[in-house]
């Protein structure tokens, strides 16, 4: 079997892309000199051609030089392209128990699953695991008492609901907590998220939805 050949070695260019297809934030020319044993005026100027090469190209990304270090980015003219991939199978309406819970994550957060359970009176986990693939909630640490994961709302949520922050919420919060009341009752009746388990009745009713 052949070597690979050594990193000195490689097409400057070549390498530049390769590397710049795996970074998930903008990587500075001293970091790509150095991981690429080369000058770095030698990997300045090559990242310069490369994006006047992809610009000249018309191609569907571009390189750009962003908070001091380089990285590809999808050029806004084929944004259109990229949201329908993006969105595609994700735009189906939120069910009512996906609604229900998500209200009551955001008056009540941080909250674990049990006590959402508990409030709405039927096991919620698979509306959770919805919710939480949709980016709208998100864990917020542990119970001390319980070590149950809480959960939180998240700045997507804020964003798809169009608020500034939790304080513009609709003033809905003081009829929550009179839930605490049937809590001690039904916490015990919830079953517990497993998740090779089938769910209860909410499951899987939000496969198909959307917010």
């Amino acid at each position: 079997m052949s070597e690979s050949p050594a990193v000195a070695d490689l097409g400057l260019r070549p390498a530049l892309e390769a590397v710049l297809m795996v970074v998930d934030e903008p990587a500075t020319e001293e970091h790509l000199a150095k991981v690429l044993q080369r000058p770095r005026g030698a990997v300045a100027d090559a990242l310069r051609e490369l994006a006047d090469e992809y610009a000249v190209q018309g191609r569907g990304f571009e390189l750009r030089l962003v908070a001091g270090g380089w990285r590809f980015y999808t050029r806004p003219e084929y944004a259109a392209a990229v949201e329908s991939f993006v969105l595609d199978g994700q735009q189906a309406r939120l069910t009512q128990a996906a609604l229900e819970t998500l209200a009551v994550v955001a008056y009540r957060q941080p909250v674990s699953r049990s006590r959402v359970s508990a409030v709405r009176g039927v096991n919620c986990d698979g509306v959770m695991r919805t919710l939480l693939q949709r980016g709208l909630v998100g864990e917020a640490g542990t119970e001390p008492e319980t070590g149950a994961i809480l959960y939180r709302t998240t700045n997507y949520f804020l964003e798809r609901m169009g608020l500034r922050g939790l304080d513009e919420l609709p003033q809905l919060a003081p009829f929550l907590p009179e839930a605490d009341a049937i809590e001690a009752e039904t916490l015990e009746g919830v079953p517990s998220f497993d998740a090779d388990a089938p769910y209860a009745s909410d499951t899987n009713a939000d496969d198909k939805t959307e917010f």
